[in-house]
Parts: structure tokens; sequence; C-alpha cells
């Protein structure tokens, strides 16, 4: 580890902490229902929104009427982005004619932007209108957020009630949720990306002149349309120059601000965080971290307050930071050290003086290895896709921990509210562990933790890893998965599994070396998105049900602390084994075969 890599994630947590703290109080008043000092003016389009919906936000859900209402929610918002990309063509914005989406894609991305997933198998500037980027998929962007922070709230509810029936509104969790964080949160960081100078307008796209005229060499077409070829069957070459570029417009900083708040991670453009119309500077690039963790740290603290031990959110987030430090360290000395390729090469040669300060591969100079490596653990370890480099060229280690923070079930700070009540089902597993080890029934914040809990917690955590491994080895098994394969060998299977893994855990970030444009790929992925997202979801409202109609036990001598380190030592290990258990034959078979081939074929 250099020292300015050390120095560059000190300061990234330390921020992130004084922003969390005060942050978590403003959610812990919007879980509560309570009133939010100076919203007044925002109360009343609140109360606007629940007359002109028919809704009573004082009137508690059982979790199943929760469940229904959250599912059908958002399935209808699954066929709305659906329809918008369909009829695209004949809708105004659409300054650049772009013709409707296919109908495969365009349910892959109707699943992927409600799932709070966002894959995306299309590239934004050739393929999406500006009325469906804003209207179909940055309005998703605030609704599949607000959807995982309700949730949050519903369970954290069901550990705080004394005896109820209910685990809240579903209505007045999404409304607030989006009223009193999302958009306020959004608004600012969008200003602040402008004036780094990320784009926002409804210009067509424009035609500037280069500095340094470009000339290539590409295939001469002939009138059939097709490539002419000489007597010997080869391509005939012509000669181009190119005087111009085409650069892409849009109304990409407020897409980029709810992108990166919501965990979402869809880029405007194809290159998304990479992009420098995206992500323009390094401070740009250092705020949009911190945006992807702020909401998931900050929900910790929110969580501490409304059971009424603040102690209990510091445990989580302790859990949740040894373990995002202790990847992070492993992937940036991964891309710290030279590829062995060019590490062989003599000294004098250029390519090995490039590399010779890590692996720049696939990297943006603006930013170097250090802000990469850690983008790229922070958008893996949040429920967040955006990228600011290639992880398709990460070294096999460095690709490893990617894959294996997904894997890990986005717990670790996870996405907004999913990485919360994902670490909170591993806490019940955590001290159920530790009653078997004692010979007590298991509490956890005053609750006993007892069977239907348990049969809950296991469907929640292990309906990912089906989805995850069946969607790979199927992909594997079959010619139009494997088809997609750029990379043979064991670099094409991460690919694969990467894909699954990124889709079935709703994070959206991917190898990108795998065509998944396709029908195979956009019907499995999409499976793999709405019951990685929604069988996980249902399991978790069931579990905050059952602990919401339990009375609250007082605390005894024989009570397990839940918020010191032994505790947080188990929470560790249960989030690691479990994720070792899963994946580690599947891991064996990818980036651990390909480091060793790396290796020790120089």
């Amino acid at each position: 580890m250099t020292t300015s890599s050390i120095v560059l994630l000190m300061a990234f947590l330390a921020i992130l902490l004084c922003m969390a703290w005060p942050l978590g109080i403003l959610l812990a008043k919007v879980g509560k229902g309570e009133s939010i000092p100076g919203c007044g003016w925002v109360a009343r389009i609140e109360q606007a929104l629940y007359r002109c919906a028919g809704v009573s936000p004082q009137t508690g859900m059982h979790w199943k009427t929760y469940a229904l209402a959250l599912v059908l929610f958002n399935a209808l918002g699954t066929l709305f982005v659906f329809g918008v990309q369909r009829v695209q063509a004949w809708l105004p914005l659409n300054p650049q004619g772009f013709a409707n989406v296919g109908t495969d894609s365009a349910f892959n991305t109707a699943v992927s932007f409600v799932s709070n997933t966002n894959w995306q198998g299309y590239a934004g500037e050739s393929t999406m209108s500006y009325l469906t980027q804003m209207v179909a998929l940055t309005g998703q962007n605030f609704l599949s957020a607000a959807t995982g922070m309700a949730v949050a709230f519903a369970l954290i509810r069901g550990f705080a009630a004394r005896s109820s029936a209910d685990i809240g509104n579903f209505w007045a969790d999404i409304v607030r949720s989006t009223l009193y964080v999302l958009l306020p949160l959004s608004l600012l960081l969008a200003v602040f990306l402008v004036g780094q100078g990320v784009i926002q307008n409804f210009s067509a796209y424009q035609d500037v002149a280069l500095l340094d005229p470009v000339t290539y060499q590409q295939p001469r077409i002939g009138q059939d349309g097709q490539a002419m070829l000489d007597a010997g069957g080869n391509p005939v070459m012509e000669r181009i120059t190119t005087q111009t570029q085409t650069l892409a417009m849009g109304p990409v900083a407020s897409q980029e601000a709810i992108k990166m708040l919501g965990t979402n991670g869809g880029g405007f453009f194809n290159a998304n965080s990479a992009h420098p119309f995206e992500n323009p500077t390094p401070l740009s690039n250092f705020v949009q971290m911190l945006a992807i963790f702020l909401i998931p740290a900050a929900l910790c603290f929110a969580f501490g307050r409304m059971v009424d031990d603040p102690r209990q959110g510091w445990a989580v987030l302790g859990a949740m930071t040894l373990i995002f430090i202790v990847m992070t360290v492993i992937v940036m000395l991964a891309e710290q050290q030279a590829h062995p390729s060019f590490a062989s090469l003599p000294v004098d040669q250029t390519v090995s003086a490039w590399q010779s300060g890590g692996n720049m591969e696939g990297k943006e100079t603006r930013f170097g290895i250090n802000a990469s490596t850690l983008f790229a653990a922070v958008t893996t370890a949040a429920s967040c896709g955006a990228v600011n480099a290639m992880h398709d060229s990460l070294m096999p280690l460095g690709g490893m921990v990617p894959l294996l923070l997904i894997q890990l079930g986005e717990v670790v700070f996870g996405g907004v509210g999913s990485g919360l009540y994902g670490m909170l089902i591993f806490a019940i597993l955590a001290v159920f562990i530790a009653g078997l080890m004692i010979g007590r029934t298991p509490e956890y914040l005053g609750k006993k933790i007892q069977t239907y809990e348990m049969k809950m917690t296991s469907l929640a955590i292990l309906v990912t890893p089906m989805l995850v491994l069946l969607g790979t080895a199927i992909a594997v098994l079959l010619e139009p998965g494997k088809a997609g394969i750029a990379n043979p060998g064991a670099h094409g299977f991460s690919e694969i599994l990467y894909a699954l893994s990124s889709a079935a855990n709703n994070n959206g970030s991917a190898f990108a070396g795998l065509s998944a444009n396709t029908p195979f790929y956009n019907t499995l992925l999409a499976g793999a998105m709405w019951f990685g997202r929604f069988a996980v979801i249902v399991p978790i409202l069931a579990i905050a049900g059952s602990l919401a109609a339990k009375k609250r036990l007082d605390v005894t001598a024989g009570t397990m602390p839940t918020h010191g380190p032994l505790f947080i030592a188990l929470l560790i290990g249960s989030v690691l084994l479990i994720g070792v258990l899963n994946y580690v034959p599947a891991l064996a078979l990818g980036p651990v075969v390909e480091h060793l081939q790396l290796f020790t074929a120089q």
C-alpha cells in the first residue's frame, strides 16, 4: 500500500462519518413519522399527495398488506418503464430520433431499474431518448431507492415495537423517503456536479472540430453494403481522416445525482462514471463515492436512534467498515503491482516503465490507481453499479474483490435500505448461532429469535446464491450463454459469474467483456434481478411482522450484548462464512485459477 492510498481511504471514511451522523438524525425522524423542523412547506406537499392518492398515512399495515402494496407498486413501475421504452420514438424530447427499444432489452432495463440494479445492456447515448432517461429511468432511481428505505424502516419498527400488529404504512414511507431525503440531497448534489462540469441540457448532439485530426483505416463498403474483397479474399482497406467528433448531450447531472445517492449506478452514457461529462474531476469523483455510501451509513445511525440504543447502530456500522477496509486494501494492493507480462520486460522498454507504478490498464488517468480501486470497492460494497474504470481489466485478485463484495449480499454498507436490512438479517443469524453455542434462546434487541424468524432468514440469505449459481450453470451449459463470452477460459467464466452475481444481488456493474444484450441474457438476468430483489424483501417483511407482534423483553444478566467487539466479530464471521461456503468453488474456477495461470506462466 502506498501512503497516498492509505490517506485517501482514511480521508474518505472520516468525511463519510462526519456527513452520515447528522443525516442519521434526519432519517430517524423520517422513519418515525415525525415532523421535520423547517420543512413545513414540504409537509403540506406531503399531505396533498396523500389526499390525491386517497391514503391515510397514520393507518398501519400488516406485513402482508405492506408486502402486497410494495410488490404491486414496483410491478406497475416495471410496466411503465417498459412501455415508455417501447414507444419512445413517438414521444417528445428525442432530438436524435432514437427508435423504440427492442422487446427483450426494454424488459431487461425495466426490471433492472425498478429493482435498483441498473444493469445496462445498452449504450445510453445511442439508445435512450431524453424523455426515457428522465421520466422512466431517473424516476425509478428515486422510487427504487425509496422502496429500499421503506423496507429498512419496516424492519426497524419490528425490532422497536413493544407489541404491534402493523409495521408502518408503505405509502407514507415511500413518500417521506423521497420528499425529505432523496429529492433535497439530489438537488444539492446535482448543483455541485454542474459546478464541476457535468452537463445538464436538452441540446441535440454537437459536432465539434478535433484539435488533432484522427487518421485510421477501415474496410471499403461496396454498393451492396458489404465489405469489398480483393483477389485473395481480404478486405480492401481505405484510409479515413476524421476532422470532427460527435459529443452526446443531455440532462446528465440530474440523473447522476440520484444515480449515486440512490445506489442505482446506471449511467447516462455507456462509459458511466469514466465519462468526463458524468465525472469530470478528481473532486467530483471523490464526492460521488461519498454519495454512494452516505445514506447507507446514515441509516445505521437512524437504526440506533429508532431502537433507542445508538450503540446498536455503531456496532452494525463497525462491522460494515471493518469488512470494507480489508477488502479495499486487497484490491488496492492487487492493482498496485505490475502485470507479470510487463514486469518481465526490460526496464528500458516504454510499456514496462508505464506499468512500473501498477496496473493502469482500463483506468482513467484523471483518477489513477488509488481513486479507481477505491471507487471499485465502494460501488460493489454498495448496491451501486457505477464504474469509473474497466473491472474487466483488473488483476485476477483485484477483480475477485468486487465480485466477492457483491456475493456477500451487498451488506457492506450495501444499497439504500437494502444494505441495512441485509446486515440485520445476518445479525439475526449471528445471535441464533450464539444462542446455540451457549444453550439459550437467542434474542436480538429484546425480541426472541425463534423458528419462524430463522426460516425466513434462511430464505432471505439463500435465495441470491441459488439464483447466482443456478444461473451461471445454465449460462455455461447452453450455447446462447457461451456465445456471449469474449474471453475463453477462467476469465470468461468470471464474466458470467460476475454478471449473475451483479444481477441477483442488484448491483448492476459488470466485467464488461460479456456480450449480454441478447434475448437469452436479457431474460436470464431480468429473472435474477426481479427475484433477487423481491424474493428477499418479502421474507424480511415477514420477519418484521413477526418481531413487531412480540413483546420486547427487558435486558437481563443473561442477555448477550449486541453492541460490543464480540458481537461485531461474530457478525463479521457470519457474513464472511456464508459468502465463503456459497461461492468458494465458483471463485476457484474463475479468478483464483486465472491468478495462478497468470503468475505461474511467467
